[in-house]
């Protein structure tokens, strides 16, 4: 029998590795199919985001290969890829338009080192606790310019220079192409290609299973060789002959201000693009999840390559992933192997590439910049938060009007304040009873809402009267602005002679065992309601003591009430008549003892004893609701 299990056993070991392979197999050849529909889409892209970068074409082609062979190697992301994206082509741009394209090189390598330190420290998690309002509002701010930017090389004509020079000339542009045949080719083509973007998805059968962008450039290059039609053409050079080795001259250079600035923003910029994809492809399939700081090292060693061979940064990009998720793709293999079919593809055919048209390859990249940008994303934020909203706005329009670094800091500082206004949420309810003017405060005080604190404890002072009630107990922060403010408000009016009793958090409220800080007395007072009768003798007879301010007149008033009360007897007061029902339980003989063995210090000849007004607010109860003071 036992060997008859075993028998049994092993033939179903057998069985089961017998479908391991199988699945093996078929997961090889769907990454194998995969990779070839990456490639499809990665090669248009990865040339179009260096021509819009305003360095040669193959400087794309060599990062896209080198986010696939180095980046897609490393066990960081499963369905993650690589290469350059179009998020980074307005900042590639302005950099090498500042500082040239030999520098390029040192600023990616440098990036690409500093995401190697960030992953190791394992920092990588904490981009994901950016505000996504600034997120969004960074990919429109990349968006608006891209588009913009695009809209020149698509008519065969060369963009102004910064995003508000390219915008006011669009004008211009639009006069100029009706004016010139090729032009209208060109943007014609252009056009296509969006429209092609847009709805080629919902092309039935096989058919719209082909990339977009890849029927757009076959489209643009059959229109390009056609008789009669001059537009203008993609040049492509030797890709090896394109590497751009920094050397001593760039490195020294590392000091320059300009340099410094570019390798931290493309470090942030980079890092925050590619872990924030690494989030959405996450959601897009049920596989192996992201590690972050592992795929934050990857980028780095990935950038680290780009920067020795002088190519473009590389960042995880989403068109590329989600197309890779969608040609159901398993393992890392489908986005290593597109990386090695784009080195292919250029060094064996590099004079397909010459026929592409650029307008074309605008055409894509404007439709990118459209996916960005993401105009549903902005009422959409409105709906679920109008302050996100004002963060997710300010952010985009301040990218559009400076720079990307500018406005993502604004963005951040924006998010912080208005997490920093929300969390400070302070309840102030003012009461006038009688003569006493009562303040409470609940929630968290921070110096965010000192203007209402102020305006309330001025509300207090100017009732005009004697006494003034200021209740923090229900303060759950009080820092050390508002309760600088409080303290010395206190101080003043107690030396303008008004009574002010002030209980600070952690207190307790009157009526308990909790401090009550009176200050000192002024003249007397009209007598007050008793405070509550304690229900043991030991509690009656302390109560019952003399504090350091008491009068011999006054304290022999109360513990003369207190030993009444002990008796169950009538008070004299009118106003104490309430306590005496819960007092009549202590026995007259252990409140005298507990007073004999009590201390009795003498009280100084100007203070008095009063009795504290406990009787609730009627709003009391209020004073913790979630209003937002």
């Amino acid at each position: 029998m036992g060997a008859e299990e075993k028998g049994a056993g092993g033939k179903g070991a057998g069985g089961k590795g017998a479908g391991g392979e199988g699945r093996a197999r078929g997961d090889l050849a769907t990454d194998v199919t995969a990779s070839l529909v990456v490639f499809l889409v990665a090669l248009p892209l990865c040339i179009g985001v260096a021509v819009a970068s305003g360095v040669p074409a193959e400087l794309g082609i060599i990062s896209g290969v080198i986010g696939g062979l180095v980046v897609g190697a490393i066990r960081g992301s499963t369905l993650q890829v690589s290469g350059p994206a179009a998020g980074l082509a307005a900042l590639v741009a302005e950099t090498v338009a500042e500082v040239g394209v030999a520098m390029l090189g040192v600023i990616v390598l440098f990036a690409g080192l500093l995401q190697i330190v960030l992953g190791l420290v394992r920092l990588g998690r904490m981009f994901q606790a950016i505000s996504v309002a600034v997120v969004q509002g960074m990919l429109a701010g990349i968006g608006v310019p891209l588009m913009f930017s695009q809209a020149y090389p698509m008519a065969d004509d060369k963009a102004p220079g910064t995003p508000i020079e390219n915008m006011a000339g669009i004008p211009g542009l639009l006069a100029d192409v009706l004016t010139d045949p090729q032009a209208m080719i060109a943007t014609l083509l252009g056009v296509v290609t969006i429209v092609l973007s847009f709805v080629w998805k919902k092309v039935p059968g096989p058919a719209g299973k082909v990339p977009a962008a890849l029927v757009a450039v076959g489209i643009g290059m059959v229109v390009a060789a056609l008789p009669g039609v001059n537009v203008k053409t993609l040049q492509v050079g030797n890709l090896l002959a394109s590497v751009q080795v920094p050397g001593a001259e760039q490195f020294a250079r590392l000091t320059d201000g300009a340099v410094i600035t570019a390798i931290l923003t493309f470090t942030v910029i980079a890092s925050a693009e590619s872990l924030f994809t690494a989030a959405a492809v996450d959601r897009m399939h049920s596989g192996p999840r992201t590690r972050y700081n592992t795929e934050l090292i990857a980028q780095g060693a990935g950038n680290t390559v780009a920067g020795i061979l002088g190519a473009l940064p590389i960042t995880a990009v989403v068109a590329r992933s989600s197309a890779n998720v969608q040609a159901g793709a398993k393992t890392r293999l489908s986005r290593t192997l597109h990386g090695l079919w784009l080195l292919a593809f250029a060094l064996l055919l590099p004079q397909v590439l010459a026929l592409i048209p650029i307008s074309v390859l605008a055409g894509v990249l404007v439709h990118s910049g459209w996916k960005l940008f993401g105009p549903a994303e902005f009422p959409k934020m409105w709906r679920q938060d109008k302050g996100e909203f004002a963060v997710m706005t300010m952010t985009t329009l301040v990218i559009v009007a400076t720079a990307l670094l500018e406005g993502v800091l604004f963005g951040l500082a924006a998010g912080i304040v208005l997490a920093a206004l929300r969390m400070s949420q302070t309840v102030v309810r003012r009461h006038i009873e009688e003569d006493t003017a009562k303040v409470v405060m609940a929630g968290n005080a921070t110096f965010l809402r000192l203007p209402k604190v102020i305006e309330a404890l001025e509300a207090a002072a100017a009732s005009g009267k004697p006494r003034i009630r200021l209740d923090l107990t229900g303060v759950t922060h009080l820092d050390h602005a508002c309760r600088s403010q409080v303290e010395e408000f206190t101080a003043q009016q107690r030396g303008l002679g008004r009574r002010v009793e002030l209980l600070m958090p952690g207190e307790a409220k009157p009526g308990g065992a909790g401090p009550v800080d009176e200050g000192p007395a002024p003249a007397p007072l009209p007598r007050r309601r008793a405070a509550a009768m304690p229900d043991g003798p030991a509690e009656a007879a302390q109560s019952a003591q003399p504090s350091a301010r008491t009068e011999p007149s006054a304290w022999a008033e109360s513990a003369a009430w207190a030993e009444s009360a002990a008796r169950g007897e009538p008070s004299a007061r009118a106003d104490t008549a309430t306590w005496t029902e819960p007092a009549a339980r202590v026995e007259p003989a252990s409140v005298r003892a507990a007073e004999a063995a009590a201390p009795a210090p003498w009280p100084t000849a100007d203070a008095e004893w009063f009795y504290l007004d406990t009787r609730p607010l009627p709003e009391e109860r209020a004073s913790h609701s979630p209003f937002v003071g």
